[in-house]
Formats: structure tokens, sequence, C-alpha cells
């Protein structure tokens, strides 16, 4: 005979957590997508130094224009980067060098986003951004 089971029905929210401040991430803010704004002005998002395998989080940003450049900043940790600007530009990419840091430039718009992963090693980041330049690795 078969069983028939019930539905079962699981929680696919995402947690989101809106920051415009600075912030220090947590292990245990795997899987979260933070939203950015930055009316307060600049400010940096520290990743735990030590990444940990299979860590991933989201930044998206949540303003038009910010007021001030949203650094996020891997320490001693590195990331390997890929950008992708308007018309397929991947001048921002880190091209196979690891960089500290993804920056968030005032140019970006609502929706551009970063996303990280790690493999216990590094972090691995992709952007999309809606205006050249808008995410670099580097001040401007």
């Amino acid at each position: 005979t078969i069983k028939k089971m019930g539905r079962v029905f699981f929680n696919t929210r995402k947690n989101i957590h809106a920051l415009d401040a600075a912030y220090t991430v947590l292990d245990s803010d795997s899987g979260k997508v933070f939203m950015l704004s930055s009316t307060g002005g600049a400010y940096s998002i520290t990743l735990p130094t030590a990444p940990v395998e299979g860590f991933f989080c989201k930044f998206i940003v949540d303003e038009n224009t910010p007021t001030g450049d949203i650094t996020i900043d891997a320490g001693s940790a590195i990331i390997d980067f890929v950008m992708k600007d308007p018309g397929g530009n991947a001048s921002n990419s880190t091209a196979g060098t690891q960089k500290q840091y993804i920056v968030l430039h005032t140019e970006c718009t609502k929706g551009d986003y970063v996303n990280l992963l790690s493999d216990g090693t590094s972090y691995y980041g992709e952007a999309m951004s809606a205006i050249d330049d808008a995410i670099d690795h580097t001040a401007q």
C-alpha cells in the first residue's frame, strides 16, 4: 500500500536585515540579505576574517545614489570579485587578483547588488550594477 503524506510547508522567506551604518557580519548571518542605505553617510561592513565554508550573503542597494560609499571589507581575508557593468564592461573585476574591498559608490542605484560566498579560504563575490563603475574594488 501507498501511504499518503500531507502537504509540508517550509518557511522560504529570506532573512532581511536593513543596514545604514557600520556593521560587523557574523558567521550566523549566513543566508541573510542586507538592504543597504547610507542616509548617515559612508560606512564599512566588516566580513569575518576567517571565512566559513558555505557562508553566503547578499547586499542590495536600497536607495538611489546613496549619500556615502559603502565598503565591504574582508580584512585579512580576500575576495575574488566578478563585476559586470552596463554593456558587459568587466573592468572592475579582480581578474584573478584578490582584493580586500568591494566598494558600492554613491553612483549606485536601487537594486544594484553583491553576492558573497566562501569556500572556507576565500570569499567569492559577484556584483551587478546598472551604472558603469558604481561598484568597484577600490576607492574612487
